[in-house]
């Protein structure tokens, strides 16, 4: 038997995880952006907005409509703590400085892909979900055995949770133009790192996918 990455979607055990798609980190009022002089925020991440608005999002919304049409479970993580004072944080957040407290509005994720239903959302307080979430226990629970990931940072999250995914034994699917970094020169280089961890596909292909399941 030769094993691959490359095995199509089986809708009734995969899921969708967007990973951080949240008020915080794609919205220009989050708390990310939202101290950043005008001009400081279009010269930063100018670029990294007007692929999210034009591309990205919208790619975000035609996988996750797919999805839910095939009946693919559609979940999300979000930072967020589990208390008002973010104490119950990564010592990596808390040094980084990333505090979303329990039930913000940058905890949210954000209108544009908003959970429908009781499509599961799980706060998290560190880059992977996989180590400070339940998903894994989840996901068995749910019999997921291919995982498609979306979102942001492709270099920081989302690269963490391909890994975490991979390594747990679930068949991985990277939807490449639905996840986003600040530049186009981290995205690349991301794309080309983990390449082998996981199966990558654009947003066309993953719809002509499902739509042939």
């Amino acid at each position: 038997m030769t094993l691959t990455r490359n095995v199509p979607l089986i809708p009734s055990q995969s899921a969708l995880v967007f990973i951080d798609v949240q008020n915080f980190s794609a919205h220009r009022d989050g708390a990310e952006f939202k101290d950043l002089p005008k001009v400081e925020l279009k010269q930063k991440y100018g670029w990294f907005f007007d692929q999210l608005d034009t591309r990205v999002i919208p790619n975000m919304q035609a996988i996750q409509a797919a999805c839910r049409i095939a009946g693919v479970e559609v979940m999300y993580t979000n930072i967020e703590s589990l208390t008002l004072d973010g104490r119950d944080r990564s010592l990596d957040y808390k040094i980084t400085g990333f505090h979303i407290p329990k039930g913000s509005w940058d905890g949210k994720v954000i209108d544009q892909i908003a959970p429908v239903g009781d499509e599961i959302v799980l706060p998290k307080s560190s880059s992977s979900v996989f180590v400070s979430t339940h998903i894994d226990y989840i996901l068995r629970n749910l019999g997921v055995r291919q995982v498609v990931l979306a979102g942001l940072i492709t270099d920081q999250c989302v690269e963490s949770a391909i890994r975490d995914a991979c390594d747990l034994g679930y068949l991985v699917t990277q939807v490449t133009d639905a996840c986003l970094t600040y530049t186009p020169e981290r995205h690349d280089n991301s794309l080309r790192t983990i390449n082998g961890y996981c199966r990558q596909v654009t947003t066309a292909e993953l719809v002509d996918e499902l739509a042939h399941a």
